[in-house]
């Protein structure tokens, strides 16, 4: 019964991609550890929900010997419908049990001063069941409400006219993410745009920053904030600090860290509730686990999904592929070390490409691969998955339009 429960749950793409990582085959008798691994491999090449058919083809596509048994299962998983209350406290009974191993052997780690002990605490935080008391809420059906608070009002939007005309403003709910070769110019690509939609909020703007040297971001988007060179700032450094500070009043906050935690950035969200959350990078964050990477990747990627429905907007960074190089017009297939999982949580995806010919060093390409977002009264239609060229101008970390 339980073992129906779990596969027959989920045979459906969402509730593969939520909860599968907090799964592997031990969790199954040995008859149907191959079950699980037919579900993997089908979604691992596949968004697409499955039938009880489907998954049998797969299975029997690795010649099981017990063919009588398995189709039997088969057809009482057809006929079996889980109750999905149940299921999900079955699922966190072992999402439980699995954190409380690691916290064993993490104990006897910081007991023996080979971690450190935020290690304990971060996985105690796991354990930890926040009941909150909601009213429910359902969306809307009024059209003009529905209008006004989705394409009338506007969220946050680009310093990049043409980002405005593809994508519209960035509101809560939003997530998607920018991907490019390494030294393309990711970074400055989010100072350019952050800088600037940060004068749009009264709110926190949290940048979590595990890549680059946290005081050099943070001179880059001072640079990107007033659009000046390193040497202007030197120059006239009591003037410019006391104006960032004026106009932004302390709401710009970079976390930096080379390791971060996903209890560190929630407890850092509760605390300033930000109205921007920017991760560079995002596939850095640490606190998740699954036996492939895609699969954790995805884990990741969902947790962010939830954090903009929570808060605020998210912008992650990721990286290209090795076929991604000197490639103008990167596609979803360029995204580094992912098959779909990244990709399916993503409202827009941004892909920065950079070509090696000579004459075009400051030109950056982009690409709006995916877009879901409903846009703004002046977006343009035939730019919802525009390519256009843009100019990055590394002295002052800014990206603009191509005149």
């Amino acid at each position: 019964m339980v073992e129906l429960s779990l596969i027959k749950y989920l045979l459906k793409h969402d509730n593969y991609v939520k909860y599968s990582s907090y799964l592997s085959p031990k969790d199954f008798i040995d008859e149907l550890k191959i079950v699980f691994t037919a579900l993997n491999k089908h979604f691992s090449v596949s968004e697409e929900d499955l039938t009880v058919q489907d998954l049998a083809n797969v299975v029997f596509s690795f010649q099981p010997k017990d063919k009588d048994y398995y189709n039997e299962f088969f057809t009482n998983l057809e006929n079996y419908s889980p109750v999905e209350s149940t299921v999900e406290s079955l699922i966190e009974s072992i999402r439980r049990k699995k954190v409380l191993q690691d916290l064993s052997l993490a104990a006897y780690e910081v007991a023996e001063g080979k971690k450190d002990y935020s290690l304990v605490e971060g996985l105690l935080d796991k354990l930890v069941v926040q009941q909150e008391v909601v009213e429910h809420q359902f969306v809307t059906d009024d059209l003009e409400e529905l209008v006004n608070e989705t394409i009338t009002k506007p969220g946050l939007r680009w310093r990049l006219d043409c980002l405005n005309k593809a994508y519209g403003s960035l509101r809560k709910g939003d997530f998607g993410f920018v991907f490019a070769r390494s030294e393309t110019g990711k970074t400055t690509f989010l100072c350019s745009e952050v800088s600037h939609m940060l004068t749009q909020t009264d709110g926190n703007v949290l940048w979590c920053n595990n890549e680059e040297q946290g005081s050099k971001v943070m001179l880059r988007v001072y640079q990107a904030y007033f659009g000046v060179t390193t040497q202007e700032l030197y120059e006239n450094i009591q003037h410019y600090r006391k104006l960032f500070k004026e106009q932004t009043g302390g709401r710009f906050k970079l976390y930096d860290s080379a390791q971060i935690n996903k209890q560190t950035v929630e407890s850092l969200c509760k605390e300033y509730s930000p109205s921007l959350i920017i991760f560079d990078q995002l596939d850095k964050i640490e606190g998740f686990k699954a036996e492939r990477e895609d699969l954790l990747l995805g884990a990741i990627y969902q947790w962010a999904r939830d954090l903009a429905k929570r808060y605020a907007p998210v912008i992650g960074v990721t990286q290209a592929d090795g076929s991604g190089e000197g490639v103008r017009w990167l596609t979803m297939a360029h995204v580094a070390n992912a098959k779909t999982a990244k990709q399916a949580e993503a409202d827009w995806i941004l892909g920065i490409g950079a070509s090696h010919q000579e004459g075009f060093e400051y030109v950056r390409h982009l690409h709006a691969s995916k877009n879901k977002l409903p846009g703004d009264e002046d977006s343009d239609p035939k730019m919802r998955h525009g390519k256009v060229d843009v100019i990055i101008d590394p002295e002052i970390a800014r990206y603009r339009d191509y005149d």
